[in-house]
């Protein structure tokens, strides 16, 4: 728990697990839709993965969801302004939520991808590339990593694995669910 919820007495957001898989020039990113505070369960079916730009990006979100409307959005004003290269976009936004007043308080993760790149994006300023192309973030984000592990030497299909991943996670984290999105590029 962070101090900036501390501060103002709110009850952090959890549940949520975003994987992203690159394997065999394909990527995926597969999310969960449940959004919930503290032990109660607000929202089923939230979009937390989606198309970025001119679809040319895929990226999903754990955490607060009107902090990740945000950010998608910088990000989106950032692949403008950067014609769609989306490591210099990502570096960039990074270093305005580290450094941007506002953006500061956002508490959100990031998983982006394009044909290219796989990357986390943390409001640290953080531009992090997976090992073994397999990304996972938020409250059962570790148990879907560790699925998605397992499975990548006996699965070629990135989608497979990620939605396998997702549903080891939900069957393990009270915090996600099995309503799946996805996006694959």
């Amino acid at each position: 728990m962070n101090h900036h919820n501390e501060a103002h007495g709110l009850v952090p957001w959890h549940g949520t697990t975003i994987i992203g898989v690159k394997k065999d020039g394909k990527t995926v990113i597969a999310g969960d839709g449940q959004v919930s505070m503290g032990n109660t369960v607000m929202k089923p079916n939230a979009r937390k993965v989606r198309r970025l730009g001119d679809g040319s990006v895929i990226a999903g979100f754990a955490g607060a969801t009107a902090d990740a409307f945000t950010l998608f959005e910088r990000l989106e004003k950032k692949l403008e302004q950067h014609r769609g290269q989306l490591m210099r976009a990502a570096v960039e936004l990074a270093k305005d939520w580290r450094t941007d007043k506002y953006l500061r308080n956002l508490e959100a993760l990031m998983i982006v991808a394009d044909k290219d790149v796989l990357l986390i994006l943390t409001g640290n300023g953080d531009v992090l590339e997976p090992e073994h192309g397999i990304a996972a973030i938020g409250s059962g984000g570790n148990y879907a990593l560790s699925a998605a592990k397992a499975l990548v030497d006996y699965e070629q299909d990135a989608e497979v694995i990620a939605r396998r991943a997702m549903q080891v996670a939900a069957e393990v984290c009270v915090f996600t669910n099995d309503r799946v999105t996805v996006e694959v590029i």
